[in-house]
């Protein structure tokens, strides 16, 4: 349930972080961990001196570095005099948590002796060297030890299951694929204050408008009552919870399932299970249907019609030849789908459905949301992808990600500015270079496509 954070990655969860570090546009959870808004309240005075750049316990401090994005509010300058107004952006929020029907004592209680978590600054700006490619983390995602896991609470639970596909008609092997994923089944939710995480970014750096939200979301979340303060630990940019549930993300589809008062999605099974489903279904979820199909994809088939924007019937795209990798027929072959080719013509393809995008909600990587809908497919009792992957190709650096822009820019293909990150418009402009040199235009950045910009 988290929102999306776009282009963060930080100590998110395990899944968050591998998908931000994945060649895949990022969006979802990691999106939804971008934004929120101002703590503290009521009358406080001048600032104090700026605050040590320290975490959590005294974690890991702040470098005092500038910031990857270059961005002008994650110079270090910038960062060292917003953390020193601090207290006093805070208190600056106490008009905006009234209105919103917080009460002066319970601002002043969850606000006092609020500080900076500075290290947040680099965990947002990150820019890792290297990154994963799609089957090394769907290996780390979908292993024999998470589905065993998997099916176990889907045994312990089976009464809030059946409760919540009946009233949700949301698929229960997804909930538990998003439930495993995102916290390894409750054991890894991050050990961050929400409160302290989301005012940090709510004062400090890039992201301040989205996160002011979220911040004071987090506080009518205790205000209301439905969560306890200690309950309120997870991610660095504020995700919380078994399925990482954004402030504003709690407040739109959190729901009371056992009838207690309370809407607690941390500690209560029910609640949980309930809050996520319902998330899926207001996100569009369609009942008895799945996210997609691994298909074949034959030789010189026109990738430029791998994408997201190009949706088609699953009867106009086996007239193009494609078929399902099992060999089984397509259900219904009136259902639109569009065609993902994540590791492009040396790997499998996939007709992603209506779920399928429903799952990008929740978190707006690619890879994310491939990972949740096999996990989901193998704890059903389904198999591993038919078809191989690429494993002989090695992901680009930082370094030659950039020099890859760099040089698809210098040919006219790449209009944006190069920074290392691939999305949308770095992929379209690949597959324009190839499509000009005659190779499959799959978008699939290769040292050997590399080396062909390099005119090696």
């Amino acid at each position: 349930m988290r929102q999306s954070v776009t282009g963060i990655a930080g100590s998110l969860t395990g899944a968050t972080m591998l998908a931000a570090a994945l060649l895949f546009p990022l969006p979802a959870q990691a999106q939804a961990q971008n934004g929120l808004s101002n703590l503290f309240g009521g009358i406080f005075s001048a600032p104090g001196p700026a605050p040590q750049a320290v975490g959590p316990g005294g974690a890991q401090p702040w470098s005092g570095e500038d910031g990857a994005s270059g961005h002008p509010l994650m110079t270090a300058a910038a960062i060292r005099e917003a953390a020193g107004n601090f207290s006093n952006c805070v208190a600056g929020m106490w008009p905006d948590a009234a209105r919103r029907g917080i009460t002066q004592q319970n601002f002043q209680r969850f606000t006092e002796g609020l500080a900076p978590d500075l290290r947040i600054m680099d965990l947002m700006d990150s820019q890792p060297e290297f990154t994963k490619s799609i089957w090394d983390y769907l290996d780390i995602l979908v292993n024999d030890n998470r589905l065993a896991k998997g099916k176990e609470v889907l045994a312990t639970y089976k009464a809030q299951f059946d409760a919540t596909e009946k009233a949700y008609g949301v698929d229960r092997y997804t909930i538990a694929a998003i439930w495993g994923i995102e916290s390894n089944y409750s054991t890894q939710m991050g050990d961050r204050s929400v409160l302290q995480s989301t005012a940090t970014l709510a004062c400090i750096g890039r992201r301040q408008a989205y996160f002011r939200d979220e911040f004071l979301s987090a506080l009518e979340i205790l205000n209301r009552g439905d969560l306890r303060h200690e309950q309120m630990r997870g991610s660095w940019a504020g995700a919380f919870g078994p399925t990482q549930f954004m402030p504003t993300a709690f407040k739109r589809f959190a729901v009371d399932g056992d009838g207690d008062g309370r809407r607690d999605v941390v500690d209560n099974p029910t609640d949980l299970i309930a809050s996520t489903a319902n998330n899926l279904k207001k996100d569009g979820w369609q009942s008895g249907q799945t996210w997609g199909f691994e298909v074949v994809v034959p030789q010189g088939f026109n990738y430029m019609l791998a994408d997201r924007a190009k949706m088609m019937t699953i009867a106009q795209w086996e007239k193009l030849g494609l078929k399902r990798a099992t060999g089984q027929p397509f259900p219904h072959p009136a259902e639109k789908a569009y065609l993902l080719a994540p590791a492009g013509a040396q790997g499998p393809g996939f007709l992603m459905l209506q779920n399928f995008r429903v799952i990008m909600k929740y978190n707006p990587a690619e890879a994310y949301a491939l990972a949740i809908g096999h996990f989901a497919d193998r704890l059903r009792g389904g198999q591993p992808f038919v078809q191989p992957w690429p494993r002989q190709e090695r992901e680009l650096s930082r370094n030659e990600r950039l020099e890859l822009q760099q040089l698809l820019a210098q040919r006219g293909f790449y209009k944006g500015t190069p920074d290392g990150q691939f999305g949308g418009q770095t992929r379209d402009a690949l597959r324009n270079f190839q499509a000009s040199i005659g190779v499959p235009a799959d978008g699939f950045a290769s040292s050997d496509v590399l080396d062909r910009l390099r005119g090696r």
